[in-house]
């Protein structure tokens, strides 16, 4: 168009046409742009969660090693991993920080739509066809993180899958694009991205490092747990039938080795103030409760061993409890009840038999099992609902209980495709006869729906609502016309829960397939 025996003004006007088309296929549409955005906070929202979690396994792990050296090993693991961690998790913080100080909020949301380019990471990370002073600096930070995991774990074999898994998700390796041309790391996956897309991805190598963080803490507490269970001597173990016990009841109970069985017999067995009598192994004891509070429980296994006799103390303990004066109510899954769905609860009264508790509540019905009840609460209109429960005391007389639970909507479900969700890349071909599913990342419940319908936009084209999980002819025709590098779009997805009547779904979030 530049070329021939065009005029200097011609030639002018026909390169200013092309670097106008050329700024058109750069520009991402605003639809796309806020989709990243979506899936950021969606990240952000997981990481706290995420954390707060990490916390918890950490602090199992400080209380079990304050109680038994076996954990000891697993604690110092978990602490050098913890400051790793943390330290790795604000330098990414830092680098989010730097492109988002470029960006006003609005209604403490950032402007999606405006954070269509990425001056500001592509000036600060490279120089020329290679990294600047910064780039090098976040190269070497993120390979000190995985030096620095390694090495917390030693040369435990326990930790050896999740070697693997930290230097696949870490790798600062040289990447072959789409075209098989190699690129380097952050080339790859930063340079000339829009801000919000490099800000999402950084969010989610944040989500990566909780995960591995969370990996280690699971399985140093399993590892430690299994070396506590590695007993090679005997130990007495008082075995009540019940935690507590009322006044003037009598305490029923059991005394038992660390490993029993018919074979492993003592010569004589004696719990003070009770009777006992051996069946299997087993001291089954019988003594009366004494007054409200602890009570220590003493005794002795006695052996014969070489033709004399080898005493093992038995130590244990008991409480006493006042009568009781309200129920136990609990939500098997959380201390919330979701409409559309049968919740699980589990509602007792402490030492009142299940045959003598009632409960009752909008939409409970009794389940399989001593105190298992379901709790459909869909038609129940507001965000609170109530359980009553009654109970029968061996006497005769009735007490009574109550709680309050929070109602909540099934959250709304996340769009999956060929098992990537929110987004992936691929051909047309393999787009147009893929399904389209929905997910429930992070939620309590194995929840069930049919796709019942979505809407499909393809670059160049109308869009389309298309019935079903599937794509029509006509849907598939516009995805196979679509060209390298469009981004189509599944959006407005609408489920219908299976079982769930009238209860109406939220739609889900954007799926965006790439075309390569």
């Amino acid at each position: 168009m530049a070329g021939g025996k065009l005029t200097p003004r011609q030639k002018m006007i026909n390169l200013m046409y092309l670097v106008f088309i050329a700024m058109l296929a750069l520009n991402m549409s605003k639809e796309v742009l806020s989709a990243f955005g979506l899936m950021n906070e969606q990240f952000e929202e997981a990481n706290i969660q995420a954390k707060n979690t990490n916390k918890d396994l950490h602090g199992v792990l400080a209380q079990k090693a304050s109680e038994s050296p076996q954990f000891a090993e697993a604690k110092n693991i978990a602490d050098k991993v913890k400051n790793i961690s943390n330290s790795f998790y604000t330098y990414i913080e830092g680098l989010k920080g730097d492109i988002t100080k470029h960006f006003e909020k609005e209604n403490g949301k950032l402007p999606y739509e405006a954070m269509d380019k990425g001056e500001m990471i592509d000036e600060a990370w490279f120089a020329g066809d290679g990294y600047s002073k910064k780039g090098q600096e976040i190269i070497a930070t993120i390979n000190k993180y995985k030096a620095d995991m390694i090495a917390a774990f030693g040369t435990e074999n326990k930790y050896n899958a999740l070697k693997q898994e930290i230097n696949s998700k870490f790798s600062t390796e040289d990447i072959k694009d789409g075209e098989g041309v190699k690129k380097k790391y952050l080339d790859y996956h930063y340079k000339g991205f829009p801000a919000i897309a490099s800000l999402t991805k950084l969010s989610a190598m944040q989500n990566n490092v909780e995960t591995m963080e969370a990996n280690v803490y699971n399985i140093a507490l399993g590892k430690a747990a299994i070396e506590a269970t590695s007993m090679n001597k005997y130990k007495a173990i008082v075995i009540t039938d019940k935690s507590a016990f009322f006044s003037g009841e009598k305490v029923t109970g059991k005394v038992v080795l660390g490993r029993y069985d018919d074979q492993t017999v003592p010569t004589r067995v004696g719990v003070d103030g009770g009777v006992v009598k051996m069946e299997n192994g087993q001291a089954n004891f019988e003594i009366t409760a004494g007054s409200v509070g602890e009570h220590d429980l003493k005794g002795q296994f006695v052996f014969l061993e070489d033709g004399k006799e080898i005493e093992i103390p038995i130590t244990g303990n008991y409480a006493v409890v006042p009568r009781p004066n309200e129920a136990t109510i609990s939500a098997d899954k959380m201390n919330s009840v979701y409409r559309g769905l049968d919740n699980p609860m589990t509602i007792s009264f402490a030492g009142i038999a299940d045959s003598d508790v009632t409960a009752t509540a909008p939409g409970l019905k009794k389940a399989t099992g001593a105190g298992k009840y379901n709790w459909n609460v869909t038609t129940i209109s507001g965000t609170k609902a109530i359980v009553n429960v009654t109970g029968k005391l061996p006497d005769g007389t009735s007490v009574n209980s109550k709680k309050e639970f929070i109602v909540r909507d099934i959250p709304a479900p996340t769009a999956s495709i060929r098992g990537k969700i929110n987004s992936s890349k691929g051909r047309a071909q393999d787009l147009a006869i893929s399904t389209v599913n929905v997910e429930f990342p992070g939620f309590v419940y194995n929840v069930e729906v049919d796709v019942v319908s979505f809407e499909l936009y393809v670059p160049g084209q109308p869009g389309m609502i298309v019935q079903g999980n599937r794509f029509d002819g006509k849907a598939q025709a516009a995805i196979n016309r679509a060209k390298r590098g469009d981004q189509i779009q599944i959006m407005a997805i609408k489920t219908k829960l299976k079982g769930g009547g009238s209860y109406r779904m939220q739609e889900s979030s954007p799926f965006i397939w790439e075309v390569q």
